[in-house]
């Protein structure tokens, strides 16, 4: 069996794609993976860290381009649904799944065409451009969150959460102890990007936030970008910090942290409340549809999180924030309880589920076991 996967562009795109791979090869060690992606995103360096295939088409962004990077983009359209076209008649496909992003309406369109079963996911509160075209394609739409339904045909819909790795549930135990003693430990994550208004402001506040809290560690990933001048702040200060650029464990990183400060990303969303983490949420400000601050927003709601937008967003502001978060049992845990009643944990199983049922294959999850041996 041979599973395409077009995704890429940001980790948000990316690392649920991946979560749906580790399943179905959980399910069935056999099954082939490859994914399609661009040159231009963040795929190239994370699938070959996760040991997966990429093949690249050309396809270019849309959403806040401008005039011309808008016609060339539609002028590579056919051109990147031809070489999809290919790609799945020589790898004879048997399903087609697309997580948004510029790359998933040309390949989505290619297996429409060639009659390859075809599914999306759409992480978000709001869904992308890119999904909501491509959804007439699709024999099924997953979705993450409710409120994206009202932008698919509901017959195709379901409302299944994010895919996660598995890896954010395994010693769950060590990641829900309360706040106590000298073990706090924050997180300051700005997506795979990185970002640079939050690394400001992480660096603004720390002189007062250390003063408070001497015995806090931290974990600081600051995009490749900005890496250099964060690292050399933290020295400016005094402060020993594990500053990186990124952040390829995320499931170890996570599971050690009391607070985490990030963006809102959809997958950051999900990965937070599987592990419980109570969080400040600081959503990027130009995000399209503004669908980080509408998941930012339903953690809130949850009581997993406290939002600070970017423009309120100063370190004096952050700091006293995390602070308060920290030193404060009772608040900690009844954000940790918001989190964790926020998560859904079996997306990915029930996901695969049904594209097993799509592809009309009559799967025993268990037979595959003990074919490997478990």
């Amino acid at each position: 069996m041979t599973i395409i996967i077009a995704a890429g562009g940001t980790g948000g795109h990316l690392y649920p794609a991946i979560a749906l791979a580790r399943e179905f090869l959980r399910r069935d060690s056999s099954t082939k993976i490859l994914f399609i992606g661009t040159s231009r995103g963040v795929e190239s360096r994370v699938l070959a860290h996760e040991g997966f295939e990429l093949a690249l088409i050309t396809a270019k962004p849309v959403m806040g381009k401008g005039l011309l990077d808008v016609v060339q983009a539609m002028l590579s359209l056919p051109v990147g649904i031809w070489q999809s076209w290919q790609v799945l008649r020589r790898r004879r496909a048997d399903l087609v799944i697309g997580v948004g992003g510029y790359t998933s309406p040309t390949v989505l369109v290619a297996a429409a065409l060639k009659g390859t079963p075809r599914v999306i996911l759409e992480p978000n509160a709001y869904p992308g451009l890119a999904n909501k075209v491509v959804g007439p394609f699709a024999q099924r739409v997953f979705l993450a969150f409710e409120s994206a339904a009202t932008f698919f045909d509901r017959r195709n819909a379901k409302v299944v959460g994010t895919p996660i790795r598995r890896e954010f549930l395994e010693q769950e135990s060590e990641s829900q102890a309360t706040v106590k003693g000298n073990g706090r430990h924050l997180l300051i994550f700005g997506g795979s990007q990185g970002a640079q208004a939050i690394n400001s402001a992480v660096l603004e506040g720390l002189p007062v936030l250390m003063a408070r809290m001497p015995t806090l560690t931290i974990t600081h990933q600051t995009g490749e970008g900005d890496y250099e001048r964060v690292r050399e702040g933290y020295r400016a200060l005094g402060i020993s910090a594990n500053v990186v650029s990124f952040l390829y464990d995320m499931p170890t990183v996570l599971r050690t942290a009391d607070v985490v400060v990030a963006r809102a990303g959809a997958m950051t969303i999900a990965e937070l409340t599987a592990c419980g983490k109570p969080a400040i949420l600081i959503p990027l400000p130009t995000a399209i549809y503004d669908h980080q601050m509408k998941n930012a927003r339903a953690m809130e709601a949850a009581g997993g999180a406290v939002v600070l937008p970017q423009s309120e967003l100063t370190g004096a502001r952050l700091s006293e924030t995390v602070d308060s978060i920290v030193t404060d049992s009772k608040r900690w845990d009844s954000m940790h309880r918001g989190s964790l009643a926020m998560r859904r944990i079996d997306a990915g199983e029930r996901i695969v589920d049904e594209c097993y049922a799509i592809m009309g294959v009559n799967h025993d999850i268990n037979q595959s076991f003990r074919k490997a041996g478990g």
